[in-house]
């Protein structure tokens, strides 16, 4: 009986640690950067694009989550033409 207790809070503390690890990853994420014309970026690799979905051909504004060279994830928005021009003669 001793054991399965000592299983169960040991399941419990690590689902709980679990769950503090993620908060704290959430929390760090900062406010997407504008990006402006010129400005250096150290991307080490890409992690998503994201832009919205529009029928129309027009600027919209796309966000970009990179992780920098340093590990460090960021986020950055650009401005860009939407995908629905590319199917426009």
């Amino acid at each position: 009986m001793n054991i399965r207790t000592l299983l169960l809070t040991s399941a419990l503390a690590c689902s709980g640690f679990a769950g503090l690890a993620q908060a704290n990853d959430t929390n760090a994420a900062t406010q997407p950067v504008p990006y402006q014309y010129g400005m250096p970026l150290q991307v080490n690799k890409v992690v998503s694009m994201t832009e919205p979905q529009t029928q129309q051909c027009k600027v919209i504004t796309a966000d970009m989550k990179y992780i920098d060279n340093a590990g460090k994830p960021e986020e950055i928005t650009y401005r860009k033409m939407s995908d629905a021009c590319n199917f426009q003669n």
